[in-house]
């Protein structure tokens, strides 16, 4: 790629930054001026001047540049992070360069171009985007791997300058000391020898990760892929190919904000890819709780010991004063028999094979509760879509929740649950039941 190509996507990336900021400060100035009064105006516009014009001054192109160099040694661009094992993890993370030819397994190695993922401080995720972003073919990143400066050449004021960007971008490729940390995961493997093990820090391949997740957004949500399902839905032919990919979970990391990992994990918005590695099925016996009113009888026994759990708990701190610790612990059991249950309702969720199985006229579960557990319905029943889509049998399912929680935990006559914590069982239910749902969504399409 031609150098003047690279240098001007370089100007117009820290163009549209500016941009941003402008519109930004554009729109805070105008309340301000509209809340200041006659008196006040003329100063204020004058104040407004000068610090717009010092934000355009950072910029500049030569000093926004000097300042990215500056804080490039804050990131690492990495293809493997400490952070997506634990978010307060400060271990080192690493770059791999390692290619396998002719592999048995799927693994980094590979990969023939893999995305390289930044880590560090979130606030220094715009130089990664500098760094990483392709154009034409190339980006600033591999210009300085292989050694080639002309891009910044041609923008800087000298070569003094020049030395100064190349030697501060190139901070960022690798780490300056290697570390683990508490945090990380650590493994003993036993070996012969004095020795007696090795102590082993596996690292999550961030860029592993973002090849399957574009991936599998391609497949679902490329045009022909969209119109081949909208085919399959409808029931007539169509030349295109359909993926699928059986029991794909969804791994949320970094919660609202997943920058805090890395580049990359922002970039898919926290969402990590997880194929099913169990081994196969080879008889369903899983079927739905047609004979129930409620799918909460049908998973007592599941959780029978988790309830038990907590109502020990409970009962060992019965006359203690309700402490955030207590209450912390008290939300991991409730927490913890969630899991269990929406463990229960995917298994359910995935009878495609029983499609529209609540429509049958021996089900007597209630409305609510064949909203959540057959999602596949909706494709042939509009009504019932429109009825899920409200979200309304969320809270019903909740408040269900909640008051079979009680009743099962004051089976113990010593304790009395009541209406606080029926409020605090439902509300800890909604919030994860609405997340719980978001993620299957993908799996219904």
């Amino acid at each position: 790629m031609e150098t003047h190509g690279l240098s001007q996507f370089i100007t117009g990336f820290i163009h549209d930054r500016c941009q941003l900021k402008l519109e930004a400060f554009n729109k805070a100035a105008e309340k301000q001026l509209s809340a200041a009064s006659a008196h006040e105006k003329a100063a204020l516009e004058q104040q407004l001047f000068e610090q717009r014009r010092e934000l355009e001054k950072k910029y500049d192109v030569r000093t926004w540049l000097t300042d990215a160099a500056a804080r490039a040694g804050q990131i690492s661009l990495v293809t493997h992070a400490v952070k997506y094992f634990h978010g307060d993890a400060k271990g080192s993370s690493f770059y791999s360069t390692v290619k396998s030819e002719g592999a048995v397994y799927l693994s980094t190695s590979t990969l023939h171009s893999p995305a390289v993922d930044a880590v560090g401080n979130s606030a220094a995720l715009d130089v990664a985007k500098l760094l990483q972003t392709g154009h034409e073919g190339d980006s600033l990143l591999d210009s300085l791997k292989r050694g080639d400066y002309c891009a910044l050449k041609s923008l800087a004021e000298n070569e003094a300058q020049c030395d100064q960007w190349v030697s501060g971008f190139m901070q960022a490729l690798s780490d300056k000391t290697l570390s683990s940390h508490p945090l990380a995961k650590q493994l003993y493997f036993p070996v012969s020898g004095e020795a007696g093990y090795h102590l082993l820090s596996p690292l999550y391949s961030s860029s592993l990760a973002h090849a399957l997740h574009k991936r599998i957004s391609h497949s679902r949500y490329n045009e022909e892929s969209v119109a081949a399902r909208k085919a399959c839905r409808e029931k007539v032919w169509s030349p295109g190919l359909v993926q699928f990919f059986p029991d794909l979970a969804v791994q949320n990391i970094g919660g609202t904000k997943p920058q805090n990992i890395s580049y990359l994990n922002s970039a898919r918005g926290g969402k990590n890819h997880l194929l099913r590695s169990a081994p196969p099925q080879w008889q369903q016996t899983l079927t739905p709780p047609v004979s129930h009113k409620t799918f909460l009888k049908a998973v007592s026994p599941k959780v029978s010991r988790v309830v038990a759990d907590l109502r020990r708990y409970l009962h060992s701190v019965y006359n203690l004063e309700n402490t955030r610790e207590i209450r912390q612990r008290r939300a991991e059991y409730v927490d913890e028999l969630i899991g269990i249950i929406f463990s229960y309702a995917a298994e359910i969720q995935s009878l495609t094979d029983l499609q529209g199985w609540s429509q049958a006229e021996d089900c007597v579960l209630k409305a609510a509760h064949q909203l959540w557990l057959d999602p596949l319905r909706q494709h042939s029943d509009p009504d019932f879509k429109l009825r899920r889509e409200a979200g309304e049998w969320i809270s019903d399912i909740a408040e269900d929740f909640a008051h079979w929680l009680n009743t099962r935990l004051n089976q113990d006559e010593k304790l009395s649950t009541g209406a606080d914590e029926f409020r605090e069982w439902s509300v800890l239910m909604r919030r994860r039941l609405r997340e719980f749902d978001a993620a299957q969504q993908e799996n219904w399409q």
